[in-house]
């Protein structure tokens, strides 16, 4: 017998006791209340990952009521016509409700197949001595582990930032940049709108990690101030567009909304 099994062995032969399933209830019940407590109290690293794990938690959450999130429509059924029908053809026609899922959803299987219809298609390589400068550190100035980015980067509000000494890539604060200039391919107009996060940047994952913004680079932008809104009637509240300049040498950041 496998040495890990003794507590089901001894509940088969001499049963539960009798406010088991109270206990569990109670234990239940007291969760919250301790998260809570934890949350309030803990300090430093410790409350940095037990943060990190509830974000996670949420955000699978969420993801979860979004996958079920479908709404029923009536569809208009055409009168029968005369004559016979063939089986096969019985479903078509008089099909009573439909499935819609939400340009949300639909989105987000385009980002998971990575398939976007984007104005940009190919950019030029650039090096990694064009991307970043390194910095010599130390007390004699003989290490150069240290990189400073040299191009246009976002940075989120969240963002914390470690000790000097111990940073290895620096972003210069005159080159974040928090908006962009979105234009609208079928409005033909210009929006200047906050940027929420860099989507994918085709030079690099270790770029798209930094948020640094070059030409092609997807970026994530906040479109509520648009008024656009899902078959269902929900509001959109970002999109993703594509940067066409750049940004480090124009001074702006210049894209095309993804349609």
């Amino acid at each position: 017998m496998p040495q890990h099994d003794y507590i089901e062995l001894h509940q088969k032969r001499f049963g539960k006791r009798l406010d088991t399933e109270e206990r569990a209830r109670k234990k239940a019940a007291r969760q919250p209340h301790e998260l809570a407590e934890k949350a309030q109290n803990l300090k430093g690293l410790k409350a940095k990952m037990f943060n990190k794990e509830r974000f996670k938690e949420k955000a699978l959450m969420k993801k979860q009521m979004l996958a079920h999130e479908e709404k029923d429509i009536e569809v208009n059924v055409e009168d029968v016509k005369d004559g016979a029908v063939p089986t096969y053809l019985l479903d078509r026609e008089q099909q009573q409700q439909s499935k819609v899922l939400t340009n949300m959803l639909k989105q987000k299987r385009q980002e998971k197949a990575g398939k976007w219809d984007v104005p940009i298609a190919k950019v030029k390589q650039m090096s990694e001595g064009e991307m970043f400068q390194v910095i010599e550190s130390g007390k004699r100035k003989q290490k150069s582990w240290k990189r400073r980015i040299n191009k246009v980067c976002f940075v989120p509000e969240t963002f914390t930032r470690k000790p000097p000494k111990f940073e290895r890539y620096i972003r210069p604060t005159g080159l974040r940049f928090k908006k962009a200039n979105v234009t609208h391919p079928e409005l033909k107009t210009t929006f200047s709108l906050p940027l929420l996060g860099v989507k994918k940047n085709p030079q690099s994952a270790l770029y798209t990690t930094l948020g640094v913004i070059t030409k092609g680079t997807v970026v994530e932008v906040n479109v509520s101030e648009l008024g656009l809104v899902t078959q269902t009637g929900k509001v959109i509240w970002s999109k993703y567009a594509q940067v066409t300049n750049n940004p480090e040498l124009d001074g702006c950041i210049n894209a095309t909304l993804l349609v």
